[in-house]
């Protein structure tokens, strides 16, 4: 496949992740329900959480008149609500993300330490100087990447639309400069076979997941359909009956006729499959370990950091735990944002591409 692995950016060996929750602090944390609730009323807050976070926090979501979804649609979502104050339960790009659509509304994270080892992957001096080294190329940054990298790229894309978006650029005989997720970016260069050249990032949570494992979980459940992130390894992939985004995952386990799932993704989507597929039964997926320890454990460590206590602490006092991104990176941001949602839009209505993009 038309495939070109990046040398020379700087890319994390280890990340320095945050201690998870004790069970018992999660039970602790869980007791802040009602109080949590009550304050969002209170000060007519909007609560946007990313299906990665954990299923009290998803729930506070839905019985508070807010929003569980992927980042992007988290942002759109926020930005068509009436209220002006949002609070992003999720990691630092999607605040930024929410930010770049809804620059006069007031963006609040419970923890602005929430990264992404995407985003960390990617720093806006090397995308910078691989713009240079690849002039030609059409540069397409990946959702998971910061409001800096945003501002510089051609297009931002999604999982969902990434390998459509690949097959119109190289319709127009476009390579690619894609930009951070190296599984990702295989995937789309594989199944569009566009030219890519390819940015060596990870996520560390699809990173982990391990073939030889998986098969001996398959070889227990003969009749299971494996559900695969494409940020997941090329051997894990090739293995899925379906790739998709986190909400086509959701969308495929509802319609299935089958009633058992291998899941390959963060392991917090299991709550909205789980409320709309009470019946099925769902598998995790295995991961890889380090030293018998797994990395992550499909568990974005960084996620959950998006605790009760923190959203109602920086609902009384938001001093700090509020996102500002720079005008001028907002409005260059704005730019390959517009441009994937006018393409976006024209796929889901069937429409010709504008000739504009």
């Amino acid at each position: 496949m038309p495939l070109h692995m990046i040398e020379g950016v700087t890319i994390p060996v280890d990340f320095k992740l945050p201690d998870a929750m004790t069970p018992e602090q999660k039970r602790e944390d869980d007791k802040l329900f009602d109080e949590a609730l009550a304050l969002l009323k209170e000060k007519n807050a909007f609560l946007i959480a990313h299906y990665y976070t954990n299923d009290t926090m998803q729930r506070l979501a839905e019985e508070s008149g807010g929003f569980i979804g992927d980042s992007l649609e988290m942002a759109r979502v926020g930005r068509d609500s009436d209220k002006n104050l949002i609070v992003v339960a999720g990691v630092r790009f999607m605040g930024e993300t929410a930010k770049i659509l809804s620059p006069h509304k007031q963006v609040l994270m419970p923890d602005l330490e929430a990264e992404c080892s995407l985003d960390l992957c990617c720093s806006v001096d090397d995308f910078v100087a691989m713009k240079n080294k690849y002039p030609n190329a059409t540069t397409v940054a990946y959702a998971n990447t910061s409001a800096k990298v945003k501002a510089k790229a051609d297009w931002i894309v999604t999982s969902s639309l990434a390998v459509e978006l690949a097959e119109y650029l190289k319709s127009r005989k476009e390579e690619i400069l894609w930009v951070p997720d190296r599984h990702l970016g295989s995937y789309i260069a594989k199944n569009s076979e566009a030219m890519v050249h390819c940015w060596p990032g990870r996520c560390i949570v699809h990173d982990a997941f391990e073939s030889n494992a998986l098969a001996f979980v398959l070889k227990e459940n003969p009749n299971a359909k494996i559900l695969v992130h494409p940020e997941a390894p090329e051997s894990v992939v090739a293995m899925a009956d379906f790739v998709g985004s986190t909400s086509q995952i959701l969308d495929y386990a509802k319609k299935s006729s089958s009633d058992t799932f291998i899941i390959a993704t963060e392991r917090n989507i299991f709550y909205k499959i789980k409320q709309a597929c009470p019946d099925k039964k769902l598998i995790e997926a295995p991961v890889a370990s380090l030293n018998g320890h797994c990395i992550s454990c499909a568990n974005c460590p960084w996620m959950g950091l998006n605790s009760l206590a923190k959203l109602i602490k920086i609902l009384k006092d938001p001093k700090g735990h509020e996102i500002f991104v720079d005008e001028d990176i907002r409005v260059d941001a704005i730019k390959p944002l517009d441009r994937m949602l006018r393409f976006s839009a024209a796929l889901k209505s069937g429409n010709e591409i504008p000739k504009d993009l």
